[in-house]
């Protein structure tokens, strides 16, 4: 599955135990602009360097997977969860983080040099 939007936040990288770490990045989604939505995709492991250029207010395109989990309690209550997990980041445009300044050539010619002192022209 894929989705665009614009990244409202990049979380660091966090050590959930020895062998996990994760990151979350969360897109807004504005399908309807009267109501955004704020979509919260999980990058587990390696996946987590994708995030790595990503900053916020950047159009992304993220690609993931749905994935949906059944877990019971101690109680023998069953809860249900949904994870949108990233795998694939692409930046459409970056923000802008300094003004770019054009560059301006050096003028190469003389105008100047040999021009006519008797040039009776109005302009």
């Amino acid at each position: 599955m894929e989705i665009k939007g614009k990244v409202h936040e990049v979380s660091p990288t966090t050590q959930v135990t020895d062998s996990l770490k994760k990151r979350e990045l969360i897109v807004e989604y504005v399908e309807n602009p009267q109501y955004p939505e704020y979509l919260k995709f999980e990058a587990i492991q390696d996946r987590c360097a994708l995030l790595d250029n990503t900053k916020v207010g950047d159009d992304v395109e993220v690609f993931f997977n749905l994935k949906g989990r059944k877990w019971t309690d101690k109680t023998g209550k069953v809860v249900y969860f949904n994870t949108l997990g990233l795998w694939k980041v692409n930046v459409l445009s970056a923000t802008a983080t300094a003004a770019a300044t054009p560059a301006y050539a050096a003028p190469t010619a003389d105008l100047s040099a040999g021009a006519d002192e008797d040039d009776d022209l109005p302009f």
